[in-house]
């Protein structure tokens, strides 16, 4: 990214706020095109809420956030188009197949010759077996995998990928650690929320370390490796 170059994702002072609870208490955060920046920290520290922030599901109390140079509290919508979305928990419809899952997100998104990539997909992340049977009955990790396929889909400008190892297998992590190369060589901005240090490391060329809602420090990913990245994640957690 030059300097002249906006960033795809801008996150500026974003605070979210549940009640009495703050989730998110002021995160910074910015990824350019082409870039993958991986979000660490514990249970709670506010990853998926801004994750969330970001896909248009859940409005920011206040700060700047903005995709592709679109408001997320303005234009909800278009950033819905700009972004694919891989939640941390639900999204899939238990009655559903794959491959019914994959034909209403083409149909929502009105795209056109979709199949041949949506058979890629699904045959990458080995789920090609079980394009025709329904998800209630998937493992977590099947589930994992078709949330990842289906927020790759539409090859969006901005990919959020929110905690995708979880749960996974190895053909898993290598179908998903291709997606997020692939994304960013077409130079779309890609997010990583995950609790797994070494993943992160392997897929992000910047981490950015969460704790009690707020950023303490976004480093490069190599900072993170072995040993020596273990104990200095271990002190910026405090």
């Amino acid at each position: 990214m030059t300097g002249r170059e906006a960033p795809a994702i801008t996150v500026a002072g974003l605070r979210v706020q549940f009640g009495a609870v703050e989730a998110v208490s002021g995160v910074d955060l910015t990824v350019g095109a082409g870039q993958a920046v991986g979000l660490l920290g514990r249970n709670g520290a506010g990853k998926s809420t801004t994750m969330r922030v970001l896909a248009g599901v859940v409005p920011p109390t206040s700060g700047r956030v903005e995709v592709c140079g679109r408001d997320v509290r303005t234009e909800p919508i278009e950033v819905k188009r700009l972004v694919g979305y891989c939640p941390d928990v639900g999204g899939l419809v238990p009655r559903a197949t794959p491959w019914e899952h994959l034909q209403l997100s083409a149909r929502l998104r009105r795209l056109t010759d979709w199949e041949p990539q949506a058979r890629d997909l699904l045959e990458r992340f080995g789920l090609g077996d079980v394009a025709h049977r329904v998800t209630a009955g998937f493992s977590h990790g099947m589930s994992r995998r078709l949330s990842v396929v289906l927020a790759a889909l539409h090859e969006p400008a901005v990919l959020l990928l929110d905690e995708p190892f979880d749960g996974v297998d190895p053909t898993g992590v290598e179908a998903t650690m291709d997606v997020v190369d692939d994304a960013r060589a077409r130079g779309a901005a890609v997010l990583i929320s995950t609790h797994l240090r070494d993943l992160a490391v392997q897929a992000c060329s910047e981490v950015s370390v969460l704790r009690g809602g707020a950023r303490v420090a976004t480093v490069e990913a190599a900072a993170m490796a072995g040993e020596e990245g273990a104990r200095a994640y271990r002190a910026l957690l405090g």
